[in-house]
């Protein structure tokens, strides 16, 4: 039977999800997702690699046309790694949410890299994988005494597939403070403390590691011979779909939505990022770093709105304009451009469910068009993954920014297309984007004027 299908192995920080798709156009033939929770520990937060494990297992034994599948590709959220012991055995796996990481924040920050180096900001929490293992090796020296390797996330689950341990820069490079981008080397911090002995081989992300370990094939009837690629980052996949579409030098950027909004801007130097706004430096696919600016939309879209809320319309978000109802940031302890505001809902009172999404639509582009404004992004802006499909975020992005085009992918899920790209290892995307009408009748223009006023 021709091996004609890839499947994605794509585990993000709120979900897990397992896609299959065809090889010739990256249609999605099947998927299913899982809901992932956080293990309080001890000894530490950690993320429930065990429980993403048994369900990955599980549902690739469910999946369909299986014998079809010849090629899997790992793709993970960043600022997460799975250390293992001397023996193979998983170690636990710091949570980037835990408040404990906060308490090395001072010595930290003595110890890092100059951000010029590193293009990596001093962030909150254990929002730098550097911060997570110097707080394992301070205040937990007998576990990381037992560390033996450290896999970066993609990478791990990479690892779990084939029994192939590596390393690679897309993940390396994700605001962890372990990697120099502009000299392709390892941070002084990690160097210093013995860190980069403990991080495998580097491989490309597109590198086939392996194929599928006997017993996953056993217990899946997966074919045995199924391969497995290094894995990438996920907002650096649904880069490289749009950045292999278009010439080297062309301006455009693309909004990675999902628990965060991340923007990966081409053409911006990065001598315009503002460490104390999160803005940083990502690595692409091929080391280069690439202007990048974010915040935790997903995650405030849901405190707002509410994880069951209803689509919201041009109606009611006209109600909402007229009523001058307003969020205004931060609604989350995760970085973003307004780090230690404290979040706020202006003129909040009476609305209904319809306009509280909507509300919170508008709370979520107008912080993307800030984001957008300090990265000085030209060019297309290509929205991916979970926004893509909420009615106003998009349209009133176009209507804040006229003089740009802003459009949605056709591959709605986000990491498909640049994963297909791996999978088939060529140089060279077709993807497709559709362009945004604007919101029209309402004055957006006035609502940013009296938002950004309130800030």
């Amino acid at each position: 039977m021709e091996r004609d299908l890839f499947a994605v192995v794509d585990v993000g920080k709120t979900n897990a999800k397992l896609v299959i798709a065809d090889l010739k156009d990256g249609h999605v033939i099947w998927s299913a997702e899982h809901r992932n929770r956080i293990v309080p520990g001890p000894p530490f937060k950690q993320l429930d690699i065990a429980s993403i494990g048994t369900w990955l297992v599980e549902t690739m034994a469910k999946a369909p046309e299986k014998t079809r599948i010849g090629v899997i590709v790992p793709v993970g959220h960043g600022c997460g790694a799975v250390p293992l012991d001397a023996s193979g055995a998983p170690l636990p796996a710091c949570d980037y949410e835990d408040e404990a990481v906060e308490s090395i924040k001072t010595d930290y920050e003595r110890e890092q890299d100059p951000f010029a180096a590193t293009l990596t900001p001093d962030l909150p929490l254990g929002l730098n994988l550097g911060r997570q293992i110097y707080y394992a090796e301070v205040k937990h020296s007998d576990l990381f005494k037992r560390f033996s390797t450290i896999l970066t996330y993609p990478q791990y689950w990479a690892w779990v597939l084939s029994g192939v341990a590596s390393t690679e820069v897309t993940s390396l490079g994700a605001h962890s403070g372990l990697w120099r981008p502009k000299e392709g080397r390892f941070s002084g911090l990690a160097t210093r403390h013995g860190w980069t002995k403990l991080f495998p081989q580097r491989h490309e992300a597109g590198a086939v590691l392996g194929t599928l370990r006997a017993d996953l094939a056993a217990r899946t009837a997966w074919l045995a011979d199924t391969k497995v690629l290094c894995g990438i980052h996920d907002s650096n996949c649904s880069y490289l779909n749009h950045m292999l579409a278009r010439p080297v030098d062309a301006d455009f950027a693309v909004v990675s939505t999902g628990t965060w909004v991340i923007i990966l801007a081409s053409g911006v130097d990065p001598s315009r990022l503002d460490p104390t706004r999160d803005m940083l430096g990502n690595v692409d696919a091929f080391g280069k770093p690439v202007a990048t600016a974010r915040f935790m939309g997903g995650r405030e879209y849901g405190m707002l709105a509410g994880e069951d809320a209803p689509k919201p319309d041009a109606a009611a978000l006209a109600r909402v304009v007229a009523k001058g109802a307003m969020a205004l940031p931060n609604f989350t302890t995760g970085g973003g451009p307004f780090m230690g505001r404290t979040g706020v809902v202006v003129s909040g009172e009476g609305l209904s469910a319809a306009e509280t999404a909507a509300m919170a639509s508008a709370y979520i582009a107008l912080m993307t068009d800030v984001m957008l404004d300090l990265l000085g992004t030209k060019g297309e802006i290509i929205v991916e993954g979970s926004f893509s499909t909420n009615p106003l975020f998009a349209p009133i992005l176009a209507a804040l920014r006229p003089s740009q085009r802003i459009s949605v992918s056709d591959d709605r899920a986000g990491t498909v297309g640049g994963a297909r790209l791996l999978a088939l290892g060529v140089k060279h995307s077709e993807a497709r984007t559709s362009p945004v009408a604007p919101v029209a009748g309402i004055d957006l223009a006035g609502y940013r004027q009296a938002w950004r006023g309130k800030l």
